[in-house]
């Protein structure tokens, strides 16, 4: 009678397997544990480090340079995600309409921003705003008008969303793109016999079957909305009016490293991530909620 041949082998894969936990411990587990020890204490001259609780916590809720910039940020998306993801998605669906040897190029063109490091995309925009050799402030004195200041205090953000749009359009299109290559062509050719056009075809059968892409598209740029730093950063260059608080990881990032209030910082980051969670925790319900329905 043959041995019944074990396919356990708990300590080859754990050794599989250990590496990675390393890594993730080394990487993530242990500088989280750290940052978040160190929201729960401060430190001064007179009394030195000392264990606060949840007192930078209560700080960074009711501190008003904080909430602006977290009202600010909140604003910008609200205007900035949704012209986004509409262009992303109607480059998506004019994509998986044509067929012809131009659109692999086009996928490839829409593409390339995104491969462009955030902040030499930020440095390249801050000159082409330029009021003094900048293309684009001087087109409206061809018509009569005056100079465009992209820097002020009406436009900036808009020209901050333009430079978030132009980098991250491309790459939400060729996700949203991607699903639709995996929708059946036979919907497709239902809705054709059904005597649907091309535009009823996109809003009706595209756009339902590849929901869950959006949501999970909308999720991530609401993630990378609320990490909005890259950009006001590398623009404060050029725009004075962008201050230490002008958004939230601007506002711990200068907290940590201009005023050595690493303390204060790290509560700010992990309130910060906290609603960043809530948010896409909310999301995730109410769309699931929806589908249900």
């Amino acid at each position: 009678m043959r041995r019944k041949r074990s396919t356990d082998h708990p300590v080859a894969g754990a050794l599989f397997v250990l590496p990675f936990f390393l890594v993730v411990m080394a990487f993530l587990v242990v500088p989280l544990g750290y940052a978040f020890w160190l929201s729960l204490s401060s430190k001064s001259l007179a009394l030195g480090e000392r264990f606060t609780g949840l007192a930078n916590y209560t700080r960074a809720f009711t501190d008003p340079v904080l909430l602006d910039g977290f009202l600010r940020v909140i604003v910008f998306g609200a205007v900035q995600i949704p012209v986004m993801l509409g262009i992303a998605l109607a480059g998506a669906l004019a994509l998986d309409a044509v067929t012809t040897r131009f659109a692999i190029a086009f996928r490839l063109i829409a593409f390339m921003p995104y491969a462009v490091p955030a902040v030499l995309g930020a440095l390249m925009w801050g000159f082409l705003y330029s009021r003094t050799f900048g293309p684009f402030a001087d087109l409206p004195t061809l018509f009569g008008g005056e100079p465009v200041d992209f820097f002020s205090t009406s436009l900036l953000l808009a020209s901050l969303g333009n430079i978030v749009t132009w980098a991250w359009t491309g790459y939400n299109m060729i996700v949203l793109y991607s699903a639709l290559q995996g929708v059946p062509r036979e919907m497709y050719e239902a809705a054709l016999i059904d005597g649907a056009s091309q535009v009823q075809i996109a809003l009706r059968v595209k756009v339902p079957a590849i929901k869950q892409a959006i949501a999970l598209a909308t999720i991530f740029t609401v993630i990378g909305t609320m990490q909005f730093f890259v950009e006001p950063y590398v623009m404060s260059r050029f725009a004075p009016q962008i201050s230490a608080g002008y958004t939230p990881n601007i506002y711990a990032y200068n907290q940590a490293f201009a005023y050595s209030d690493f303390h204060y910082s790290a509560a700010i980051s992990f309130a910060l991530g906290f609603v960043v969670f809530v948010a896409a925790y909310a999301f995730v319900l109410l769309t699931r909620k929806r589908r249900a329905s």
